[in-house]
């Protein structure tokens, strides 16, 4: 009996090398089109994120009243809803009833302002092609188009406001559903890297958010009492304003310093002089004294690949991704080092203390 020769093989059947080529080909135009999609989702995404900034708020001040004041887990959190709600419902009431005077002034003001200091610019041909270059840069990125839609259509911005704080409740009701969600899209054999690293993120960032408190505290405190000790007008909105933009540094607070000088231009020349040593002096302070002391404890970034990193995040992301830009740094920072520099390099980076989310792969599980 002789032995049957093979079949032939197709012609048109890719070899294992063409066919591992054709794979990698495929994974590629795969992860281009995700990428994709979450370009063109950037800003539901971004909400999403401001969400779960939220959630982890609203929790951190949960803690503080289990630790403090022996609460119950639904009596620490409903009493960290009520204390979210009623710091941002007496933001507004500052802006909408207390500061309303003078954010109307700063409002109405503010353009003739800018365009009083881009005239002063341009009286030099250096000035006039800085200030040219920043009109065109400006008017092509994400953020002047979103501050354009903020005065064409403020009802968006609410309305993306309102979505952020709901999904922020919904997402701190219970964080653990949507933790253990995000770890069954990853591959059982690593889950545990990625868990840890889930983990690194949100001790990281409960830490950075109370030290960035801490800042825009202090930042909005003394550069208020600066502006009304110089004589410039709404003082205690600029300060107010001054604080909150902290939470972008660097970026943030050179922006709110704009408006601050063009009010105390309507006044006077000493006012000017008194805000611009009230911001220097502020930023000297907080920079070489407050931050080393509160901030790098938690995580230290150099501050120019944090300016370039905030300017990136908000020309692709626009008017929130600039906002939380920080944060999103923050989150990218402890990513490398969770997951690159200890998991892969096997750097000694500490892992946060907790419990597993989801059983190891060959657990039983429980019987239904």
């Amino acid at each position: 009996m002789t032995d049957l020769p093979p079949p032939p093989r197709p012609r048109l059947a890719p070899d294992a090398d063409d066919a591992r080529f054709i794979r990698r080909v495929v994974l590629v135009l795969v992860i281009l089109a995700v990428a994709a999609a979450l370009y063109r989702a950037g800003n539901l995404l971004i909400l999403a994120f401001g969400s779960v900034l939220g959630a982890i708020v609203i929790h951190a001040v949960a803690d503080l009243y289990r630790d403090h004041l022996g609460a119950s887990r639904k009596l620490g959190l409903g009493l960290g809803y009520a204390t979210v709600l009623g710091i941002l419902g007496f933001l507004v009431w500052l802006f909408g009833v207390e500061f309303r005077q003078q954010v109307n002034v700063l409002i109405t003001q503010l353009p003739h302002l800018l365009d009083q200091l881009d005239a002063w610019a341009s009286r030099s041909p250096v000035g006039a092609k800085i200030a040219d270059a920043v009109r065109q840069a400006y008017a092509g990125s994400r953020a002047a188009q979103d501050v354009g839609g903020l005065v064409t259509g403020g009802g968006e911005f609410i309305l993306n406001c309102l979505l952020l704080l709901i999904g922020a409740l919904f997402m701190a009701g219970d964080p653990k559903v949507y933790e253990r969600g995000l770890l069954l899209l990853v591959p059982p054999s690593k889950r545990p890297a990625f868990e840890d690293a889930l983990f690194d993120v949100g001790r990281v960032l409960r830490l950075w958010l109370g030290s960035s408190l801490i800042l825009m505290t202090s930042m909005g405190v003394l550069i208020g009492a600066g502006l009304w000790f110089a004589g410039v007008p709404s003082a205690a909105a600029l300060g107010l304003l001054a604080g909150l933009s902290e939470f972008i540094p660097y970026v943030g607070p050179t922006a709110a310093m704009i408006p601050a000088l063009g009010l105390a231009a309507t006044v006077g020349t000493g006012p000017i002089i008194g805000a611009l040593v009230t911001y220097a002096v502020v930023r000297l302070v907080q920079t070489n004294f407050i931050t080393p002391y509160v901030q790098q404890r938690v995580i230290s970034i150099p501050p120019a690949i944090t300016v370039f990193a905030i300017i990136g995040i908000g020309v692709v992301f626009g008017l929130f991704g600039l906002f939380f830009s920080a944060a999103l740094l923050v989150v990218i920072f402890t990513l490398v080092r969770s997951l690159y520099l200890r998991d892969v390099l096997g750097e000694d980076i500490p892992r946060a203390e907790h419990d597993r989310l989801l059983p190891p792969r060959n657990h039983p599980g429980p019987r239904t």
